[in-house]
């Protein structure tokens, strides 16, 4: 007997089935079905053949596939009893509650007296689905590994996409060949890493950016991660997510992973792209005021370091302030003896060297400015050279000996007197002053992996949320290493990278917007020369790039010259004469014929316009540029098109363009199908190409 369940919207169909009372198994994800279709012929004519060499009945690729069924791949579950003995669990059905937008199966082993649960949450307007796996039983039990819901991975595809970086060089793409074994990665790091994002994309083929068949993964956990895609004997393909392996270090009844949120796009790598931004922004993220403009941030980091000077600070601040800046952020060195990364960390009490009448001054002076104020904290850490350390050093997680992570060790952030304590020195000086922004950042992997750790981290940050519900906090971690759907359901922000530089930004920001919208995606315009890469760009380029995103500042804005300056603050102003519908507009990337060229159209949600930043990483192949394709027009409508900074145009582009002497009007198939002829340009510049539709 069959039985079969499914989940639907205009999308997409996922159906389940069940054969013989075992774990149900998702036997179709993909386009929409027909109301009427025959799930159960579905699962019929799916089943795959027997010949020689296998065994007579295939096992199912169930939600939780399991090693008792002589599953021939890598299991859903891997768990030890109380003394240690290895269960081999063998489920059974046990019932599906159906929702109008969800269902949850329930499978039981009465011999080893667990239960399996499994809960899918389809989103009729993002198209994305988020699934949970859990585990519960009657004893305390030793978890190695638990995926959430398993599904099948598409056989017409050839490659998979995932996620690799490092410091200052986050979101770094790679394509790896389906193959016979395993593509698996694993971050052990406590953090979501800035090495491992946890994503995967799974493009058929023939899929671009704009068209056709993709399937994308995103797990929503910051504590370190497991993906697995696999390619059966038999030929079939499994993608699992979970917490990384043996990230449960104490016993329990019940475990659970994090929701494992699935896209099925039928246009490209957009179509996903579309579903995880809008998911993101409109489901996960909990905004402080919403509907209030995102404001203009300037930080002080790379202008003045640990060095501190009340004078300085508020000529920056006025500086910033007649650019455009908005909110003023006062990063490391205000706390302790904090005149280098070596000491205090964890003390947060303020330097009476640097600020002998405390920040209030600061902060009425950044206030007059019409500026809001923010601070950075770094509160899951902790300096050695440090008063709370010296009292408390059973405080920090790990041994006395541990190799140190930029001069500090992690606080046990499962000890509720750590979090005691870490809430009443933040929530002090939240009461104390009008602060409304935290840069909160984490700097060093942890010495080893613990979910208990995430989950303390997690529960201070909702003790403050639930408190100081305007403020509104940045998810940093050396810049990329803690960026994922589970820290973004307690902040607004994150810190993309530490890199300022402009030309490793516009790639970045490009792969990374598969997943993440503008409004929470942090880009500074840095200095003059890179503090990171030693680059030195052009202040139009290091400006049009921050504005691609949450714009902000992030040098010494007494370097900059007249022309600096002007260019800046009119740069600025475009962004926040702009920011209301870029803040809901999707983020597209486009298929650029040219491999140096870096393009994306961000177009509002009702189509009624668009802006496209065309980035320029590198020399092109061939003399004149090659025309750019726009996507998602309406073909029959008009558009007028104008090139935003025209003006721009370098000496060497002498030909008469069109889009060089003003608007022109074109239809969207046009624009779809024979695409913008750009003026020439050097490489690391920006052409901005505005669009409205008549």
């Amino acid at each position: 007997m069959t039985q079969c369940w499914r989940l639907d919207d205009e999308r997409q169909t996922l159906a389940l089935a069940s054969s013989g009372g075992r774990c149900p198994q998702v036997v179709y994800w993909g386009a929409p079905l027909p109301a009427g279709e025959d799930l159960t012929a579905i699962t019929r004519i799916s089943t795959l053949d027997v010949t020689g060499g296998m065994l007579d009945e295939n096992p199912d690729l169930s939600l939780c596939p399991e090693a008792s069924r002589t599953f021939p791949g890598q299991p859903g579950l891997i768990v030890r009893d109380q003394d240690g003995t290895p269960l081999l669990p063998k489920f059974h059905l046990d019932g599906v509650e159906v929702r109008p937008d969800g269902l949850t199966v329930i499978c039981k082993d009465q011999g080893n007296r667990l239960t399996y649960t499994a809960d899918f949450a389809l989103d009729p307007e993002t198209h994305v689905i988020a699934m949970t796996a859990a585990l519960s039983a009657d004893r305390p039990l030793h978890l190695h590994w638990l995926a959430a819901p398993v599904l099948p991975a598409p056989q017409h595809a050839n490659d998979m996409i995932d996620f690799a970086g490092r410091w200052c060089g986050e979101f770094q793409m790679n394509r790896t060949a389906w193959s016979p074994g395993i593509r698996y990665r694993e971050n052990r790091t406590g953090r979501t890493g800035h090495e491992h994002f946890p994503g995967l994309i799974v493009p058929c083929q023939a899929a671009t950016n704009t068209s056709g068949e993709a399937f994308a993964f995103h797990y929503g956990w910051s504590g370190g991660h497991r993906m697995i895609a696999e390619e059966l004997p038999d030929g079939r393909r499994q993608i699992q997510f979970g917490h990384a392996a043996r990230m449960e270090t104490s016993p329990s009844t019940e475990f659970r992973t994090a929701p494992l949120y699935a896209v099925y796009s039928s246009d490209g790598l957009n179509g996903c792209a579309v579903s995880f931004q809008r998911h993101l922004r409109d489901r996960v993220v909990t905004w402080t005021k919403p509907g209030r403009p995102r404001p203009v941030h300037y930080n002080c980091w790379e202008a003045v370091y640990f060095a501190h000077d009340l004078p300085v600070l508020k000529d920056i601040a006025t500086r910033a302030a007649k650019l455009g800046a908005e909110r003023f952020v006062l990063d490391d060195g205000w706390f302790g003896q904090r005149d280098d990364d070596t000491s205090s960390l964890s003390d947060w009490e303020v330097d009476p060297r640097k600020y002998p009448d405390g920040l209030g001054p600061l902060i009425d002076y950044v206030h007059g400015q019409g500026m809001s104020f923010g601070i950075w904290f770094e509160p899951e850490m902790i300096n050695p050279n440090s008063n709370i350390h010296r009292a408390h050093p059973d405080w920090a997680l790990g041994s006395e000996d541990q190799v140190l992570g930029r001069q500090q060790k992690a606080l046990n952030m499962a000890l509720p007197e750590v979090r005691d304590f870490l809430y009443e020195r933040i929530s002090k000086l939240l009461s104390t002053h009008p602060i409304d922004y935290i840069k909160w950042d984490h700097n060093r992997v942890l010495p080893m992996p613990d979910a208990a750790q995430t989950r303390g981290s997690y529960a201070l940050i909702d003790r403050l949320r639930a408190d100081f519900p305007d403020v509104e906090i940045e998810s940093c971690a050396s810049g990329g290493g803690r960026i994922d759907f589970g820290i973004l359901s307690r902040t607004q922000r994150v810190w993309l990278s530490d890199s300022n530089d402009a030309l490793e930004r516009l790639k970045m920001q490009h792969n990374a917007s598969i997943f993440m919208p503008s409004a929470v995606t942090g880009s500074h315009v840095g200095p003059r020369k890179c503090h990171t890469s030693g680059r030195v760009l052009d202040i139009e380029f290091r400006a049009w790039v921050a504005a691609q995103r949450h714009m902000g500042f992030e040098m010494d804005p007494r370097e900059l010259t007249d022309h600096e300056a002007r260019v800046l603050a009119d740069v600025t102003a475009w962004w926040k004469d702009n920011r209301d519908w870029m803040y809901t507009a999707d983020i597209l990337r486009l298929d650029a014929s040219d491999p140096s060229v870096i393009a994306e159209q961000q177009q509002a949600r009702d189509g009624s316009r668009f802006v496209v930043f065309s980035g320029k990483s590198g020399t092109s192949p061939q003399i004149a540029p090659r025309p750019l394709r726009l996507t998602r027009l309406e073909p029959d409508a008009q558009y007028e098109i104008s090139l935003r900074n025209r003006a721009s145009a370098t000496v060497l582009s002498r030909g008469n363009l069109a889009l060089k002497e003003g608007p022109l009007t074109l239809t969207g198939a046009a624009l779809m199908h024979n695409g913008v002829t750009l003026p020439w340009s050097f490489p690391e510049s920006m052409w901005v190409l505005e669009g409205k539709r008549l």
